[in-house]
């Protein structure tokens, strides 16, 4: 019946009825209740306005009449989306929760609209309430709805997923726990299933209903939550397998894939269907390929070419059905023979069964359940651990990566299984096994809700595991080490013990971000770690730069574990010399020393402290570091003497004299100037000389090295000290310790300080055979060794004592010397000279003198006359220097112009020219060549060495033959120096007059270059 026939107030009527009953039905929609209630809630408000017209006889108008359609037809469409929305599958309600509540919004601002039209039909019937009535109609037209926040949350994070193809398991539980939460549905297989079911029913209906966009959009999210764990019932997965295995057992078992069905191929692609839909006319065929199909404007069935007329397509569930289980049938085919490859112990049959696993479970996730519960993962695992095929170990190392990699139950199979201990195992094999093994682990460390914290324990209690790591990380495939940084990163994070062995491994970081920025308790435990560690250079310089030294020096404020922890660290830390700066630039050097100069100190921490003060002379450092934050050098002599005063304690631990001791010796070491600080105002030579007694073998090593120091500025006290009982046996001792060569030679030089007088000190040296180990210092002992041990010799080659020289020579000292003139350093080669030159002093009252019997021609052959000293001579008779063949070599030193070395040669050479039988002495330096260099030392040598070479001169120019030979070349070189006034006094001058007169009084010329020079 046409709607103008129908009484106005019939119309009323039912469109109040449908508004009542449309406002209960939307009161009553559980899913986004909240905007479904406004509506109802504006519905009911209408019913009131529709009853208000009822009671007052709406005008029976042509726009009143429109206005009733119009809004008769809006609430009809609020009635639909209602029942639309009312019995849908929830999941499908979450995620299209966005557009739902848009259509809900749109229809209440459509029945606004109509409401309004209405309203200006009937402004005289509804004058009493057109206020309620513009105050209603406003409200729904600008209505503003919103799903709720935590839903949108959900779609937006699976709309991005999908957007980035985020299709792994993990992302799949995430998505699917948190829908099901939303709906409060239980995440438990059965309950999950159900509402998949539900939610692919929607699928199938908007691909009824040709909406392309819609069916697309929910078979990627069915796709997505179809992965997760909870989609699939174990039990159900398990039963299913093995009603195919039951399948397949009449097969052959070398089969390994059975023919598809005609009818599971698209007679449009040629291949196996995955989404098959069906014509009218029966034909089968892949949706998108029948989409394609039509799309090109084809009118006919594909499979007949007969013109269709209903274009119409629906989905085949039951053919669908049929290819899954097909496929089902081949994976399991695929699993058996699998499992026989693995089983025939042959690499290449073993890597072509892997290959064959990894593409089951890429063509469907459903394989990783069922190569697990066919066995396959144990085997793997076992292969694991006893191959040595590296290929084949790196292939099942992904592989189980592939099986495990967001499926909960197959990781918990590996980490309970003997494979976990064989991927710890591969951590240390070549790198592409460890980059396999270490994503693998990665992967079985990972759960649902992030990292799994027994797997963790579990890999810290792992001995090798973290050493492994620790390697990978600093190794050079860059994949393995950000993998193993994570991994370490977690443990470290697990547990503060996984920092240390860490650290120990050689990683540091963790370990340093806890000393620099951990609470109290973790820093003390880090820092009690590091003390005990044995670190290299490499190490400890990497510590000092990443920053771990200014929060040590503020423990050192700390309580006494803080305080010995932290100190302790510092000394280690300080054996790098950069370190040191830091040390002092952070004014830890004050710090330590305020520390250990306070009152009531454990004796604990100042031991620690002097280690630091130790560490900081060491290495021939020091006084350097002793600086303040500005680099303002320390004032030195009260640390000196305190840490003297600190000897002057007969209780004193050990641990606090011995590094007291050193960085006593460290610091006088590098300032001459300290020691006599040390020496006279702090009264050292005193303090320490009865450390030579101490029980300890260090401290007495130290006590030496010192007093040898300090020997240069008060030698008295010490002789006095070494003549009592037992001390220069201790002495020699230490001449004697080939062992510890700083010691030795600390002792060689206190010897060499003493004053040579004392002959008593000499007779006992003697007596306690001080000079053969000082000879074999000369043999063995390090050049400084060596040079205070020449130095100390002087004691036993006083041309005054003939007993102590010949003992010196006996012991074979000559060949040692020439030895020392020939390849020493300069001040070796000074006391090698002067020593040489003691004992050819003595070598003229040492000769003996041939007996004038008979003519000279009978004399034996085998008592050759000395060319020098005109008898017998021998090195070890009469200490001759050319026997000793120690001519050459002196003559050589001449010639390296190093004036310290000249004036001992010349002095050493003046005593082979006696005063009374000059002329032997100067033919032999003649024949030596050596009067030339003696005369070139005018052209370049100091005043002290040209008035020595004048007196040798003066000797040898006593000889004419010497005249005629040099007096014309010594002339030149002479007259200039009478021309100039070298000394005041005129001394050099006046020698030089002595020599020409010489030359002048032998010379064939009477013409002289100095006037009134002529004799």
């Amino acid at each position: 019946m046409a709607l103008e026939l129908i009484p106005i107030g019939t119309i009323l009527a039912v469109l109040t009825s449908q508004v009542i009953k449309t406002g209960q039905a939307a009161k009553d929609v559980v899913f986004e209740k909240e905007s479904f209630k406004v509506l109802s809630k504006h519905l009911f408000d209408i019913e009131a306005v529709l009853k208000e017209l009822q009671l007052k006889k709406l005008d029976d108008s042509p726009a009143a009449r429109q206005a009733l359609e119009f809004l008769e037809a809006d609430v009809k469409k609020a009635s639909n989306l209602v029942e639309k929305y009312k019995n849908r599958a929830r999941f499908y309600l979450v995620v299209r929760c966005r557009q739902i509540v848009k259509e809900v919004q749109d229809v209440t601002r459509d029945i606004g609209r109509s409401l309004a039209a209405l309203s200006l039909a009937n402004t005289e019937v509804l004058a009493g309430i057109s206020d309620q009535v513009n105050r209603l109609q406003n409200d729904m037209q600008r209505a503003e709805f919103e799903a709720s926040q935590s839903r949108i949350q959900i779609v937006d994070k699976l709309n991005q997923g999908l957007t980035e193809h985020k299709l792994d398991q993990g992302f799949a539980n995430d998505m699917l726990k948190e829908i099901a939460r939303a709906v409060g549905v239980p995440v438990e297989p059965s309950e999950i299933s159900k509402e998949l079911e539900s939610f692919r029913r929607e699928k199938e209906e908007a691909a009824n209903r040709k909406e392309r966009a819609e069916f697309l959009f929910l078979e990627q999210v069915i796709e997505l939550l179809s992965r997760a764990d909870a989609a699939r019932d174990y039990e159900e997965v398990r039963k299913q397998y093995f009603q195919r295995l039951q399948v397949i057992e009449r097969y052959d078992p070398r089969e390994e894939y059975i023919q598809p069905y005609k009818a599971f191929t698209c007679c449009i692609t040629g291949t196996v269907m995955a989404d098959p839909v069906s014509l009218c006319t029966g034909t089968a065929c892949e949706r998108t390929a029948l989409e394609a199909w039509f799309d090109q404007g084809e009118k006919t069935d594909p499979e007949t070419g007969v013109a269709l007329e209903d274009f119409s397509y629906r989905s085949n569930l039951q053919l669908r059905q049929s290819i899954q289980e097909w496929k089902e049938l081949n994976y399991c085919l695929k699993i058996r023979s699998c499992k026989q490859k693995l089983l025939s112990d042959e690499n290449c049959s073993v890597e072509e069964a892997l290959d064959q696993m990894q593409e089951l479970m890429r063509e469907n996730s459903i394989n990783k359940d069922w190569i697990s519960i066919g066995g396959l993962t144990d085997i793997i695992v076992d292969i694991l651990g006893s191959s040595h095929n590296k290929d084949v170990k790196r292939k099942i190392l992904i592989t189980l990566k592939n099986i495990v990699q967001e499926h909960a139950r197959n990781k918990d199979q590996v980490n309970e299984s003997q494979g976990f201990d064989h991927i710890i195992a591969c951590l240390g094999r070549d790198s592409s096994i460890s980059k396999a093994a270490v994503e693998l682990l990665y992967e079985l460390l990972q759960e649902r809700s992030g990292w799994n914290a027994s797997v963790c324990r579990k890999l810290s209690q792992q001995c090798s595991a973290i050493i492994f790591l620790v390697t990978l990380l600093i190794g050079p495939v860059k994949e393995s080490a950000d993998k193993a940084k994570e991994i370490l990163l977690q443990l470290c994070d697990e547990d503060e013990e996984n920092i240390i062995r860490a650290a120990k491994a050689g990683w540091y970081k963790p370990l340093i971000d806890q000393i620099i920025q951990g609470p109290e308790s973790s820093r003390i435990s880090m820092v009690r770690a590091l003390v005990g560690m044995e670190l290299v250079e490499q190490n400890i310089k990497l510590l000092g730069e990443e920053g771990v030294i200014p929060p040590l020096l503020e423990m050192v404020s700390g309580n006494i574990e803080s305080k010995q922890l932290s100190l302790s660290a510092l000394a280690k830390l300080l054996d790098y010399h950069e370190n040191k700066k830091l040390v002092a630039v952070s004014g830890g050097v004050s710090l330590v020393l305020k520390l250990l100069f306070s009152s009531q100190i454990r004796t604990i921490i100042i031991s620690k402290c002097f280690e630091v003060l130790e560490k900081l002379a060491s290495n021939g450092d020091g006084i350097k570091f002793f600086v303040d934050e500005n680099g303002t050098q320390l004032e030195l002599e009260p640390i000196i003497t305190n840490l003297l005063a600190f000897q002057q304690n007969p209780n004193s631990d050990h641990n606090v004299r011995r590094p007291a001791l050193c960085a006593l010796l460290g610091i006088c070491q590098s300032d001459p100037g300290l020691v006599k600080t040390a020496v006279l105002t702090a009264s050292g030579v005193s303090l320490v000389l009865p450390l030579l007694d101490d029980p300890s073998q260090e401290i007495r090593e130290l006590a030496i090295n010192i007093i040898f120091l300090f020997s240069q500025h008060e030698p008295q006290g010490v002789v006095e000290y070494l003549l009592m009982p037992r001390r220069l046996e201790a002495l020699v001792g230490f001449l004697e310790n080939d062992n510890k060569k700083d010691v030795q030679m600390a002792a060689a030089g206190l010897l060499a300080n003493l004053p040579k007088s004392e002959k008593f000190l000499t007779k006992k040296l003697i007596e306690l055979d001080g000079p053969n180990a000082i000879i074999n210092i000369l043999k063995f002992g390090t050049i400084e060794a060596k040079e205070n041990a020449l130095s100390a010799l002087f004691r036993f080659t006083d041309p005054t004592d003939l007993d102590s020289q010949r003992i010196v020579v006996q012991l074979g000292a000559y060949p040692l010397l020439v030895n020392f003139l020939r390849a020493g350093s300069v001040t070796a080669k000074v006391n090698a000279a002067a020593l040489i030159g003691n004992l050819s002093t003595n070598s003229p009252k040492l000769t003996v003198l041939s007996r004038n019997v008979g003519c000279w021609c009978f004399r034996g052959a085998r008592d050759p006359l000395c060319s020098v000293h005109g008898g017998i001579c021998s090195v070890t008779t009469s200490f001759c220097m050319l026997k000793a063949n120690a001519l050459p070599e002196m003559v050589k030193l001449l010639g390296e112009r190093v004036n310290e070395i000249a004036y001992e040669a010349i002095q050493t050479l003046s005593t082979l020219v006696q005063e009374d039988s000059p002329h032997r002495g100067a033919t032999v330096l003649r024949d030596a060549d050596a009067i030339k260099p003696i005369l070139g030392v005018f052209s370049w040598g100091t005043e002290s060495l040209m008035e020595e070479a004048l007196g040798l001169l003066e000797k040898i120019f006593k000889s004419k033959d010497m005249v005629e030979c040099y007096g014309s070349t010594a002339r030149i070189p002479l007259a200039h120096l009478t021309g100039r006034s070298i000394i005041e006094d005129g001394k050099l001058q006046r020698k030089a007059v002595r020599v020409l007169q010489l030359i002048e009084r032998y010379s064939r010329s009477s013409t002289s270059l100095v006037p009134g020079l002529n004799v």
